[in-house]
């Protein structure tokens, strides 16, 4: 499955600048882990950064204005640096596997002559074949919606090649829409169409747990959505769709991680609604979805999502820890990372969090600390940089409590 090995992101509110991995043009860098998890005091920016993930999916889901304008948004200028009148850009720096040659893309969003957001540039680039080192070369380019396009697999933009048959213009009639959303639907378009259905395919956690206390409508669903208000069809997908005995040791698996819960299972309404029930074993009648607490259902939210035979590629939640138990939160930890494994067709998760007990859990490879630089503006560095946290973490002292105690603070 795609990895993302660095994400960069200018100029979008206080991420001025900021760099979390390895970009082709930063080869220095060590590349993200499957599971990476950013950490920082409140302010700090990550929030804005697990938006800034999202930004970028709902320019290829809607256009780059309904991006900015979207609720929690407030529009470009909102979402700009303050200080600079520079475009918003993002760099995303992937591979679709393994040994595949990495892929840069490139998105620069600024405001046209009547004032509203478009997609100022766009580039997809990749090294030539057989190419283990040196930059990368543009099989995408486009500025103000016209550029040039290399189709098939190999083609990439060469200096001094006049003529070059997987070569074509192109020329955009809506400036707010990505390019690759029309350019990656076309078959002529293989890499744009991976590079898309990646993008497409992320999933950012929006959950509630008020949202999954809601009575669901009949229908089985197979993917977990955003917000987790469709658990009960997700539920029914699997019981009626997927294996039996599969889904019933799904369950089980659930149950025997989460505290006090000894079994769950589900019932069939009238109207062919699926209804999640938990036992605790201290009553005879187990209690349905609705009736237990927030915690439990977050638990079994995040559990589910994990058990999806194809989870979304790049999973993305925020503060996981709220609601939960102190001491579930290094279970849940585990958990993720068990998922996040690198291996093929595990999603990758990013995490932020302000809580310790969840670090604990964690390596400094894995953990990124976002904090204000004194101008205001967020700086981000990688835990496994500080040499007397690896030390004192190779001693075993828990990475958690080393946050607590301040010695991943700036000095």
């Amino acid at each position: 499955m795609a990895l993302i090995e660095g994400f960069r992101v200018q100029n979008y509110r206080a991420l001025r600048d900021v760099t979390v991995g390895k970009l082709s043009s930063q080869q220095g860098g060590a590349p993200l882990t499957p599971f990476t998890v950013v950490i920082g005091k409140n302010g700090v920016g990550k929030s804005t950064l697990f938006d800034a993930f999202g930004f970028v999916a709902d320019c290829l889901t809607h256009d780059v204005e309904q991006a900015c304008d979207m609720k929690q948004r407030g529009g470009f200028e909102r979402l700009r640096s303050r200080g600079t009148t520079d475009p918003i850009r993002f760099e995303i720096y992937y591979r679709e596997a393994k040994g595949e040659r990495p892929m840069t893309y490139e998105l620069s969003i600024a405001l046209d002559e009547t004032g509203r957001p478009f997609v100022e540039s766009e580039v997809l680039k990749q090294r030539r074949k057989g190419q283990s080192y040196g930059r990368p070369y543009p099989f995408l380019r486009l500025t103000h919606g016209k550029g040039m396009v290399w189709a098939g697999e190999e083609a990439v933009e060469v200096e001094g090649v006049e003529e070059d048959r997987a070569q074509a213009s192109v020329e955009l009639t809506d400036l707010r829409q990505l390019g690759i959303a029309t350019l990656g639907t076309l078959k002529e378009h293989p890499r744009i169409k991976r590079f898309r259905d990646f993008l497409k395919g992320w999933y950012l956690s929006y959950f509630y747990p008020d949202a999954a206390r809601g009575l669901p409508s009949a229908g089985p669903q197979k993917h977990l959505n955003i917000h987790g208000d469709n658990i009960g069809n997700v539920v029914q997908f699997m019981e009626q769709r997927e294996n039996t005995e599969r889904f019933k040791l799904i369950l089980s698996r659930i149950a025997a991680k989460i505290p006090g819960v000894k079994s769950i299972d589900t019932r069939v309404t009238d109207d062919k609604r699926v209804l999640l029930r938990f036992n605790d074993g201290a009553f005879a009648d187990p209690f349905f979805a609705q009736q237990m607490s927030d915690g439990t259902l977050k638990v079994f939210a995040y559990l589910l999502l994990m058990e999806d035979p194809e989870p979304p590629p790049f999973i993305c939640i925020e503060e996981p820890e709220n609601g939960l138990y102190h001491k579930l939160l290094e279970t849940l930890a585990h958990e993720f990372r068990a998922h996040a494994n690198g291996k093929k067709n595990a999603p990758q998760i990013f995490v932020t969090t302000h809580q310790p007990y969840f670090v604990d859990a964690l390596s400094p490879d894995e953990v990124w600390i976002l904090e204000k630089g004194s101008d205001g503006y967020s700086v981000i560095r990688r835990v496994s940089d500080l040499e007397i946290v690896k030390n004192l973490v190779d001693e075993g002292l828990p990475l958690g409590g080393l946050w607590y105690s301040d010695y991943l603070e700036a000095s």
